[in-house]
């Protein structure tokens, strides 16, 4: 059986990495895309954001999808676009944000909260929908706005654990944002290993369930 929504325009998971130091954003990235990982966000209202999304993109290969978060004014777009940035994150709908985004040929993941904004970040160009914060979009919130949302992509982040990643996805998700239950700048580097390939593992998992079609790649987030 094979999942009724389309697949998204982005990697499923995305690393949420608030608050990465510079000096270590080369050796997290390596990490995280070994462990499967191909999106990594890093939210601007941390010092050194950009010079960390820079060393990300100077150091991961060409497949890796880099964003920033927390982008609140459209000024924040050039900047993320010279960082090496392909995606502009935001907690908030901000109409302004998305036309710059789309302008500079950037990928678009407003926040919503409602249908109503869903649809509004849609028709203003939204290439994805982050559905925040998820303890107030949860997965039945998320499949009631399935009735009426049926093809757009939409990620749930804040308040995704390992424990209801599945019920999400049976939601709708088609994919979801992950910040303090992956990555914080003090936990260990084996700690941090052995969380990014539980949530790879668990992803590849639920769609294994869902995908039993002779081209299914194990092993390749989907």
């Amino acid at each position: 059986m094979s999942s009724p929504f389309p697949p998204p325009p982005l990697p499923p998971l995305v690393a949420i990495l608030r608050g990465l130091p510079p000096e270590q954003a080369a050796a997290v990235g390596s990490l995280l895309y070994a462990a499967g990982f191909r999106c990594l966000e890093v939210p601007l209202n941390r010092p050194g954001a950009l010079q960390s999304l820079r060393r990300l993109r100077d150091s991961l290969p060409a497949d890796a999808l880099l964003g920033a978060g927390t982008v609140l004014e459209p000024a924040d777009v050039a900047r993320v676009a010279e960082a090496g940035g392909q995606l502009v994150i935001a907690p908030n709908l901000n109409l302004a944000v998305v036309a710059a985004a789309r302008a500079a040929g950037l990928l678009a993941m407003p926040g919503v909260a409602t249908p109503s904004e869903a649809f509004t970040a849609l028709a203003a160009g939204a290439t994805v929908l982050k559905a925040f914060p998820g303890e107030q979009v949860t997965p039945a919130a998320l499949k009631a706005w399935r009735t009426v949302l049926p093809q757009a992509p939409i990620y749930p982040v804040g308040g995704v654990t390992l424990d209801n990643l599945a019920a999400y996805h049976a939601a709708g998700a088609s994919g979801v944002g992950i910040g303090s239950a992956l990555y914080n700048p003090e936990l260990p580097v084996a700690q941090l290993a052995s969380r990014a390939a539980g949530w790879v593992t668990a992803w590849t998992e639920i769609r294994r369930g869902l995908d039993c079609s002779p081209g299914h790649a194990e092993g390749v987030l989907q």
